[in-house]
């Protein structure tokens, strides 16, 4: 081997490679502790720029009108309302918002969704489009029907031992 050049061997590779995951796993590790740290809805949407809280407090205000009988807790790290179960979650991003109302919620509302990045459980609303705070109201509705539906229809079944 001439001057200026090295080598890389498997075991240099092994370590450098369990090197860069161990510091990733630390940083997700720090951001993981930090999101802990929220322990309310009040909190996590503090923690967000002035111009984002108001988008999250109007998609909250929105949610509690649609389901009253709804509580509200941080579920996944995110704001969660809970009626017989997780009704919708929300979170903030960089560049949107995501709305988490089970793939049933979407599914139910896929035409009215088509123009919105969606996956099976998760619809991503812009940051800087304003929320369809009329179809967010719909679905939250459907979602309380719906899990109203699953604790009668649980209510109903005795389990056998």
């Amino acid at each position: 081997m001439s001057q200026g050049e090295f080598s890389v061997t498997n075991q240099h590779l092994n370590f450098l490679t369990f090197n860069f995951l161990t510091i990733n796993l630390e940083t997700e590790n720090e951001r993981d502790m930090e999101k802990s740290k929220i322990m309310d809805m009040d909190s996590y949407i503090a923690a967000f720029p002035v111009e984002i809280q108001k988008t999250l407090q109007k998609l909250r205000k929105t949610i509690q009108i649609s389901a009253p009988d709804a509580t509200e807790k941080m579920s996944y790290a995110m704001p969660t309302f809970y009626l017989n179960g997780n009704l919708v979650h929300f979170a903030a991003y960089k560049n949107h918002i995501g709305f988490y109302p089970a793939p049933s919620g979407i599914e139910a509302f896929k035409k009215d969704l088509a123009k919105y990045k969606t996956s099976k459980g998760a619809i991503q609303f812009l940051i800087e489009e304003k929320l369809p705070f009329d179809l967010i109201e719909k679905i939250v509705k459907f979602r309380v029907i719906e899990n109203k539906e699953k604790r009668t229809k649980d209510k109903g079944q005795s389990k056998k031992y």
